[in-house]
């Protein structure tokens, strides 16, 4: 078991050239399934930057030894709907604490009973970033959803693309993300592997290799059981535009889990 994991990790890490990492606050490869109807899931995600941009580039704030929090709150409607919402704010290498902007996340999903080999859902995120954050302010998110449960074996594939309304990127259109997780039940409760994230860049000519962003996160994945649950990963960029070094941790907990409806 041990060794099957080992070998997973190293295939991940040769293939890992070919991705990029998303914004360091919500540093997360989605699962399809939804938060149950009348049930609340309250998520804090917390990212470490430990070696980061260290220059204030284009009026944005470097990112070095900065701490990302990010409050997420998602509610379920049904087997076919939930609703995210995201409040971002960063906490600089100077000690101030900024709010950096505010996400909506509808996202909706295949029910289980309508027997697809694997599971689909659909999540668009629209919101809003300051520019001493992100040049680009306004933006969408189109993250299609697709993974496989095989036996101990856990593999989800997220091919989002975004696409901004306000800044520099307008003119580049959608933008291609990928973001990809493999991971293998250790136990019951743990399960270990490794997560990637990409962004080539515009759909209609990709950035130059150098110009991409591209991060692979060793993760550990711990179900405390029908209230909590908690990831964990360190990331690490392998293109000189990435955040050479990230440490994440996801802490979850559910409201009104045994509430019927």
């Amino acid at each position: 078991m041990l060794r099957q994991l080992i070998v997973l990790i190293a295939l991940l890490g040769c293939g890992a050239a070919v991705l990029r990492a998303q914004g360091n606050y919500e540093v997360q490869v989605y699962g399809s399934d939804l938060v149950p109807k009348n049930v609340t899931m309250v998520e804090l995600h917390s990212n470490f930057t430990a070696s980061g941009e260290k220059r204030t580039i284009g009026g944005v704030l470097p990112t070095d030894h900065a701490e990302h929090e990010t409050l997420e709150i998602t509610h379920g409607f049904g087997e076919w709907l939930e609703l995210g919402f995201y409040q971002f704010t960063s906490i600089q290498s100077d000690a101030s604490w900024n709010w950096v902007g505010t996400h909506i996340r509808p996202r909706i999903a295949i029910p289980d009973s309508y027997g697809l080999p694997v599971g689909v859902s659909l999540s668009m995120e629209v919101g809003y970033q300051r520019p001493n954050f992100s040049l680009d302010t306004w933006t969408l998110e189109i993250r299609p959803i697709v993974d496989k449960k095989l036996g101990k074996w856990y593999v989800c594939f997220n091919p989002t693309l975004a696409r901004s309304f306000h800044g520099p990127s307008v003119p580049g259109g959608l933008d291609f993300s990928p973001n990809v997780k493999f991971s293998y039940d250790v136990t019951k409760r743990v399960a270990a592997g490794v997560e990637y994230y990409g962004d080539y860049g515009p759909l209609t000519g990709f950035d130059p290799l150098r110009e991409q962003q591209q991060e692979i996160l060793p993760a550990l994945d711990v179900d405390f059981g029908d209230k909590w649950e908690f990831n964990f990963g360190v990331g690490v960029g392998v293109t000189s535009a990435t955040d050479h070094l990230l440490v994440k941790a996801i802490l979850g907990y559910r409201f009104n889990y045994h509430k019927t409806p």
